[in-house]
């Protein structure tokens, strides 16, 4: 990171309130689930473990576990894989026996295949205002429930192009225009949530036929790939580390952490006509052996605690519309009005077909 930059977070003070979750006793499931499954929902919960399935980046205030915990008397268990793709993968491969009771992070890229392959039950969540517009569509609302969204974007280090006295790109285009060579990076897309993310973004721009097309130019025209987006930010981007490229795909909520103390404005900015929006989902596994207390971890998700604590913890906007962002989100962290979309159903088809085509043209 440039020495006059910091990423500064707006401290929020979570009331440890009671979350009002149940702890005992009655069902919530329908009348012709099986047997088994009602006795597992008539099961007590309290005294019990649940295990929460995940990414490696989440994160949660010990103090909101802590209080989960005690208002439920669940212990809460984590376990973590890589990223939403790995996360998705293992979910698959173990939906008869699995290895959690709920899963986190499953983004809109991957939740079709999960659902496809019945890895979630149906559990209704009550939504908290905001929230049902970023819904799955059909019957797969019901088995995934939004938890927090932010949307993929192309970032520019706005303090780079002032300090060169150069124009800054405005659009896709111009990543393939001579005038902007080499100074592109992009975290892969067979490697990183973002990179994909910044695929079917193109895709949704270009269309099929020529996004193929604009990806050459672009990496003809010099853009760099990385592993993820760790390595894009923080090894290759000017504005996030000590690297030499001044524009990198990160997100819409970056410009809220690259905050000149000086001046007390932000040194980069998000191109919010490059965007793709990811919402991250929360659902019961079916076959759970809690799913019971799952219920409780989707439901704590929602929570107005949980919800304040997203900014922070893990750099995502909150699904509840009555949260109050941090200073800095309300001023730098702007979202799009029309970002680029490709269905569920789309990326579910053609997922593979899409990152093959992309692999081929990347490694030429």
């Amino acid at each position: 990171m440039t020495a006059h930059l910091t990423r500064r977070r707006t401290r929020i003070t979570v009331a440890a309130t009671a979350v009002g979750l149940l702890v005992s006793g009655c069902s919530l499931i329908g009348s012709d689930d099986t047997e088994r499954e009602q006795m597992a929902e008539d099961a007590p919960v309290a005294g019990t473990t649940v295990v929460l399935a995940t990414h490696s980046s989440f994160s949660m205030p010990k103090k909101l576990v802590k209080q989960f915990e005690k208002d439920t008397g669940v212990t809460l268990k984590v376990r973590s894989s890589s990223d939403a793709g790995e996360l998705t993968t293992q979910l698959v491969l173990n939906k008869e026996n699995p290895f959690a009771d709920v899963a986190f992070g499953i983004d809109n890229t991957f939740a079709s295949r999960a659902i496809d392959e019945d890895v979630f039950a149906e559990y209704a969540a009550a939504l908290p205002p905001g929230a049902a517009g970023l819904r799955l569509e059909g019957s797969a609302a019901d088995r995934l429930t939004p938890v927090d969204q932010a949307s993929v974007c192309v970032n520019v280090d706005t303090a780079w192009f002032a300090e060169n006295d150069r124009a800054q790109p405005t659009s896709f285009d111009d990543l393939a225009d001579p005038a902007w060579r080499d100074l592109t990076a992009i975290p892969g897309a067979t490697t990183s949530s973002p990179g994909l993310a910044f695929l079917l973004a193109t895709i949704a721009e270009y269309g099929e036929g020529a996004w193929q097309t604009y990806w050459e130019g672009l990496m003809g025209n010099g853009a760099k790939l990385s592993q993820g987006w760790t390595d894009a930010y923080y090894g290759d981007f000017t504005g996030g580390g000590e690297g030499n490229r001044p524009i990198v795909v990160s997100y819409d909520t970056s410009p809220a952490f690259t905050i000149d103390e000086r001046t007390g404005e932000s040194t980069t900015v998000a191109l919010l006509d490059t965007c793709f929006r990811q919402v991250e989902y929360a659902g019961v596994l079916e076959n759970a052996k809690n799913p019971a207390a799952a219920k409780l971890v989707v439901d704590f998700l929602l929570s107005p605690e949980v919800q304040a604590s997203l900014p922070e913890q893990m750099y995502v906007f909150p699904v509840d519309s009555r949260v109050e962002l941090p200073a800095d989100w309300a001023k730098f962290a702007v979202q799009p009005t029309d970002p680029r979309e490709v269905t569920a159903d789309d990326i579910d088809a053609h997922r593979q077909e899409w990152l093959t085509e992309w692999t081929d043209i990347t490694t030429r």
